[in-house]
């Protein structure tokens, strides 16, 4: 890599020093406006999602009662995801001061090992179909939801579900995917009644999938949905409590008739499910990881998700004047990045369900100590294409289990071997970008008792495999897990454990009370956008609705959670926005540097004024996006 001249630093210094205000290089002027709200605001990543929490305020539910709303509407409009997914969130209770952490991902099925996926010539689990499925969560973290911290009932909160599932006005863009993906989806009966509805047997037809504004129809999903509104409401007859009445419904699905005919369908089409693995599943409530930067307090879920690696990149940048840099300059951008680097490069090594052992070394990992190693190894004057995940074992008790494997480790993932791995179509059906950017929504809401939910759900997007006669689209979460412990040695696949995900809702608390809640759509840019997201505000004073619209930057050193596991160090990604001589800069310092006209950044987000006591929304301008506030 070139180095740059001491010549070219110092005009770097000098452009740095006569950068305009951070503001003005953000968009002043925004697309959407803020949105305002005194008594509540509920936002998610369709108009007609958040026209769902809206209906739960007015029924005098909570944030977590429009949260779940949200998350049914979205999950019945297909919206990247669907009710056979995975759910992932945080929890303000104004109650007790605290923030609790929703884990309600699915786990690996019976027989589910790397000898199973090498024997059927894959390099790593399928990206769709029933082998690509862990078991449905979903389901299970609504309720859960709903039960512990809601109060509204399951029936009213599945209410806008259920009428769309009887049939809504479908959206060109979900439609249109549906169409897009048609050759894969015709491989499953059950897909091909709900997704293609106008396939005819001779080929005449001009489309098969529905057309934009169509009346979109899940007769199966609303009947499932149906059996646990009936179990809800057969235990309030028997004298149960409301939240024992939706534990009831919660028994149905996993335990009773539902589960029955998802095993059933499922192992019928090829797939692993037992009637164990869902009996056996379950949802943890559990403590939330936390840093502090410069005063405020921030929380992920833990290592089951890509969540710890914003934190420990805010640990290393903790150490810089960030704001003298300049918004987007050479110098701030080289800086978040390799920040990035190292915490991306830790979590491709270390990250892993925390449930099944050897435990992940999170307490080094987060340890500010760390974070000051880390930053140390950050070069000023070029990129470093081969960041390396650090030893954190030093910074907490126990040694490192893995150091031989860490030795061996490399930013590019080694080719991995499996018989008839060359015949095996894998991994074609998005490509690198599409993986790397595309998946989930977002949801946040908020009201004025105090109340604050962040939520990333996922899973089960078109093309999926609908498990029978249940409306019921499963995951393609297997994806996410590795075969090979040289990847990372915490995430190779087995039985009854959970991948590690890139899905990662925020909270951000200052002196005990709630400042923000913020998550975005998307695979391994997650966290890259939040911590931009998160810098605006903080370092840069934007608003919300200017931070989630501000143009950040995408890098592709990480490797990719999807597919072939791809890493491309050096690919950055930056707007037109940026200046040319900014991106001539970048160049000479190693960085391949391409310039759009959007990076993808589609964040939603509430910021609370404690000095009026009400709420600012954001919702981006980056794709569909929609919040309501009162």
């Amino acid at each position: 890599m070139p180095r740059i001249s001491k010549r070219l630093l110092a005009g770097l210094a000098c452009a740095l020093s006569i950068t305009a205000a951070p503001a003005a290089l953000a968009q002043k002027t925004t697309t959407k406006p803020v949105l305002h709200g005194k008594h509540w605001v509920a936002i998610t990543g369709k108009p007609l999602g958040a026209t769902a929490g809206a209906m739960m305020f007015a029924k005098g539910g909570n944030a977590v009662d429009a949260a779940c709303a949200m998350l049914g509407a979205t999950a019945t409009m297909w919206d990247v995801l669907s009710w056979g997914g995975e759910t992932q969130a945080l929890i303000y209770n104004p109650h007790t001061g605290e923030v609790k952490g929703i884990n309600a991902l699915g786990v690996a099925p019976t027989g589910a090992t790397p000898e199973f996926f090498r024997e059927q010539g894959m390099v790593y689990p399928p990206e769709f179909g029933p082998l690509a499925a862990v078991t449905p969560g979903t389901p299970g973290g609504l309720m859960v939801m709903l039960a512990e911290y809601g109060k509204l009932s399951l029936a009213e909160v599945l209410a806008p579900s259920m009428q769309m599932a009887a049939g809504y006005a479908i959206e060109a863009q979900q439609a249109d995917n549906m169409e897009r993906r048609k050759e894969v989806i015709m491989q499953w009966p059950s897909s091909t009644r709900v997704f293609l509805p106008h396939l005819k047997d001779d080929d005449s037809q001009e489309r098969a999938a529905p057309y934009a504004g169509e009346i979109f129809k899940q007769e199966d999903l609303l009947a499932t949905l149906q059996k646990l509104v009936d179990a809800e409401a057969e235990a309030l007859a028997a004298g149960k409590s409301r939240k024992e009445a939706i534990y009831a419904a919660y028994e149905r699905f996993y335990r009773g008739d539902i589960a029955e005919e998802i095993v059933r369908a499922t192992r019928e089409a090829g797939g692993l499910f037992t009637k164990e693995d869902l009996a056996n599943w379950q949802v943890h409530i559990e403590e939330p990881v936390t840093t502090n930067y410069k005063g405020i307090d921030v929380y992920k879920l833990t290592t089951w998700v890509q969540g710890p690696a914003m934190l420990q990149a805010l640990n290393i940048l903790e150490g810089y004047d960030l704001k003298s840099m300049g918004y987007n300059s050479a110098r701030y951008i080289h800086t978040l990045y390799q920040a990035m680097n190292l915490a991306f490069a830790d979590r491709d090594f270390y990250y892993g369900d925390p449930y099944f052992p050897p435990e992940e070394p999170v307490a080094g990992l987060l340890s500010k100590k760390y974070a000051e190693q880390r930053r140390k190894e950050i070069p000023t004057d070029r990129n470093n294409p081969d960041a390396r995940p650090g030893d954190p074992y030093a910074f907490q008790r126990g040694s490192n289990p893995f150091k031989k494997l860490l030795e061996q480790w490399t930013p590019i993932p080694p080719a991995a071997e499996a018989e008839g791995s060359d015949g095996f179509q894998q991994a074609n059906l998005m490509s690198h970008d599409e993986g790397f950017l595309a998946g989930t929504t977002s949801i946040q809401a908020a009201d004025a008792e105090g109340w604050v939910v962040s939520v990333t759900p996922s899973g089960g997007w078109v093309p999926a495999f609908i498990a029978g006669d249940t409306g019921i689209g499963l995951s393609q979460r297997m994806q996410s897990f590795v075969l090979d412990e040289r990847l990372n040695p915490y995430n190779v696949v087995a039985p009854g454990k959970r991948p590690r995900a890139t899905l990662t809702p925020s909270l951000a608390l200052k002196d005990g009370v709630p400042l923000m809640a913020f998550s975005v759509q998307g695979g391994d840019t997650q966290d890259q956008n939040l911590l931009q997201f998160f810098l605006n505000m903080v370092e840069f004073d934007m608003n919300v609705q200017e931070a989630v619209e501000a143009h950040n930057i995408t890098s592709y050193q990480m490797q990719s959670s999807f597919g072939a596991h791809q890493s491309e160090p050096g690919r950055l990604e930056v707007t037109t926005q940026i200046p040319p001589y900014t991106r001539e800069t970048l160049q000479k310092m190693g960085y391949k540097v391409e310039a759009v006209e959007r990076t993808y950044s589609p964040i939603t987000a509430i910021w609370f004024d404690r000095e009026h006591g009400t709420m600012w929304g954001g919702a981006s301008d980056y794709g569909e996006d929609y919040g309501i506030a009162w």
